[in-house]
């Protein structure tokens, strides 16, 4: 969401339903080997790269016909495409993989650990998402902020006619920022199906939904700020979560903890819109 907005001012809402189609086609990768007798960590990194690809394909297709012919357009305009594509991602979806929810195979140990006595518990799954998220994260932001391609990213968010005065394609790199969210997203959907078993065509409205308010929660454009943002947002959902029955007296329990991304963003977007370590997008002349 941010590094897209933040070189187009896009809010692409679609973005969501390119987790679940990871998810989705990592799914089908996995169950179709399931007879294959191959471990399944074997099974995971199988089907990683191939729904990276799907997914990368996908959203350069969206960004080169939904969202390219309306760059120079009202911003309303893009804004309804995206949730039109949204839409139209979740019905082809239910339409290829059916609406019944599927589980997801527990491709990894279910061993859970203490984090010290009688403490709170961590599984090998959960320990994966951790390690793999400050991984790729830190990818990101080197890529972003110390390589020739995130030169040309910055550049375009700053100016693109500029940028392409100096060597820079501008549409090229807007499509390599949607590959690199897609990608992105890919990774995203294989772990939330690993850490809650199940897939279905629905499943990318909430994260989706999540990932914008931590986005905008650390503000919009701004890489590190969307981090931040993101673990912030967890901890309030986590603490709220635990506490929410004892404050409610029992009238509200942990189910209503999706609340909380609601308030989040609400909060945010009345008390401080450019979030909290403010929105960072580049100043076009």
């Amino acid at each position: 969401y941010t590094m897209v907005y933040g070189i187009i001012s896009l809010i692409n809402f679609a973005h969501g339903e390119v987790l679940m189609v990871g998810a989705m086609v990592s799914w089908s990768v996995v169950t179709a080997l399931a007879d294959s007798g191959l471990p399944g960590w074997a099974l995971l990194l199988i089907s990683l790269p191939i729904a990276i690809l799907a997914c990368s394909v996908l959203n350069f297709v969206v960004e080169k016909i939904a969202y390219r012919p309306l760059r120079n357009a009202p911003r309303l305009a893009p804004l309804i495409t995206a949730m039109g594509m949204s839409l139209l991602l979740q019905t082809l979806a239910m339409m290829i993989w059916k609406p019944n929810p599927k589980p997801f195979p527990p491709l990894l140990p279910t061993d859970v650990f203490f984090l010290w006595a009688d403490g709170p518990v961590i599984t090998v799954t959960q320990i994966l998402i951790l390690g793999t998220t400050v991984a790729v994260l830190a990818g990101l932001l080197w890529l972003v902020n110390k390589t020739k391609l995130g030169r040309a990213m910055r550049a375009t968010a700053e100016n693109p006619r500029v940028a392409g005065l100096m060597g820079v394609k501008p549409d090229f790199i807007i499509s390599l920022t949607f590959v690199i969210g897609a990608s992105l997203a890919a990774i995203a959907g294989i772990m939330w199906a690993l850490n809650y078993g199940t897939v279905q065509h629905t499943m990318g409205f909430l994260p989706g939904l999540k990932a914008f308010t931590a986005a905008v929660f650390g503000g919009i454009g701004n890489l590190t700020g969307a981090m931040v943002g993101g673990v912030l947002l967890g901890l309030i959902e986590a603490i709220g979560a635990g506490y929410l029955g004892d404050l409610t007296g029992g009238v509200f329990g942990s189910q209503y903890v999706d609340i909380f991304a609601f308030l989040v963003l609400i909060l945010v977007l009345t008390l401080r819109p450019s979030g909290l370590m403010g929105e960072r997008v580049a100043d076009r002349a």
